[in-house]
């Protein structure tokens, strides 16, 4: 009998990770669930489980985990009874979580006190806030480890996982990128009502130990770029604690030259990458994605503090208007040489390989702290 995996996606930017996984073991054979919740199950951020939907051959179960304003440890708390309820029904043979969102640990969580395998992809990564601490915690709760990189690899031993268990495979959302997305310039300007052609891609988030100052990055961030001159495709914030108080800095925007949607299809957004002239913010778009295209970025505030490696990926606090501006003029354009320090876009086949193995099904769940020697 085919093994059955269940993925548990939060959010558009988990799924673009998971949805290259999922999609090579089905090719594989195996049977494929995806659990929708979250983000996911908002209209206010896209309604994107519509995505998640269009996968061929995989079985989906959506589940509204918050209404607006609950706090995190709401959402922890209902997406642990509403995961653990779904897996005491199916009980898969593994399940598979992604980073460092609050429903990941609720996944992590739920397959560890039942005894379920449980795969964490891109753990031992290094960012900034509370979402370090919940990407390490699935990292303890996990018995299998994907990682994307060597250093993270050696981040996640250090942390006393075994290395039989550690997997480097890259960042799957690259194996998408690497690719034809399937679309033109043109089919994406048509879709989407685009009538830039020359434009920066923008996407901000809110840091959740800064709700209190949300409202005051995101307006001095927007006013350079407003002040700029330039045009701007925007993609709303997420749903962390602070968004409201961005969507009321983005609401106030001139609508003429900046493009705003709550969510964007895979293949579209990528082709938007391909062409755009840089990107800014604080998505891990810009830390990973954009430089595997040789996209200039600018990595504004502390959310991915440490985490680029790239020589195409600036810095800078949300406030610091100078260096917004001199980003815009020098790097406005510019392309960079492609960095393939997170894998080169073949981590679906990476993956597939390992779970073929009858060695990872029969690594027993229980854990030992392994020290570095």
């Amino acid at each position: 009998m085919p093994k059955n995996i269940l993925f548990l996606t939060g959010t558009r930017a988990d799924f673009g990770k998971l949805e290259p996984l999922g999609t090579a073991l089905d090719a594989a054979g195996f049977g494929v669930t995806y659990f929708v919740t979250g983000m996911h199950m908002l209209d206010q951020y896209g309604l994107t489980k519509i995505e998640v939907h269009r996968q061929p051959g995989a079985t989906v179960h959506e589940y509204l985990n918050q209404r607006p304003g609950d706090p995190q440890d709401i959402i922890l708390a209902k997406t642990v009874v509403g995961f653990s309820d779904y897996v005491t029904e199916t009980r898969p043979d593994l399940v598979v979580v992604h980073g460092d969102r609050i429903e990941a640990l609720a996944g992590a969580l739920v397959a560890a006190t039942n005894y379920i395998p449980c795969a964490h992809i891109e753990g031992g990564e290094v960012s900034g806030t509370i979402d370090e601490i919940f990407r390490h915690c699935n990292t303890k709760l996990a018995a299998h480890h994907f990682v994307s990189s060597d250093d993270a690899k050696r981040r996640v031993m250090a942390m006393g996982e075994p290395e039989g268990a550690i997997h480097v495979i890259g960042s799957p959302e690259l194996d998408f990128h690497a690719g034809p997305s399937g679309v033109t310039l043109k089919d994406v300007k048509d879709h989407y009502e685009i009538p830039f052609d020359d434009f920066g891609l923008v996407t901000f988030h809110p840091v959740t130990s800064e709700q209190d100052s949300m409202g005051a990055q995101a307006q001095a961030l927007f006013g350079e770029l407003e002040a700029s001159g330039k045009n701007f495709v925007v993609i709303a914030p997420n749903n962390d604690p602070g968004s409201e108080d961005i969507f009321a800095v983005l609401s106030a925007l001139p609508a003429d030259r900046f493009r705003q949607f709550p969510s964007m299809r895979f293949n579209h957004f990528s082709e938007l990458m391909k062409n755009a002239a840089c990107m800014i913010g604080n998505s891990s778009a810009g830390v990973r994605e954009a430089p595997f295209f040789g996209l200039a970025s600018l990595d504004v505030g502390t959310r991915q503090t440490n985490r680029a490696q790239a020589g195409s990926v600036f810095s800078c606090a949300a406030d610091d208007r100078t260096a917004i501006s001199t980003f815009l003029k020098t790097q406005w354009g510019h392309k960079h040489p492609p960095h393939k320090g997170f894998g080169e876009g073949r981590a679906a086949d990476r993956f597939v390989e390992v779970l073929q193995d009858a060695a990872f099904w029969e690594q027993g769940l229980q854990k030992a702290f392994h020290d570095i020697e």
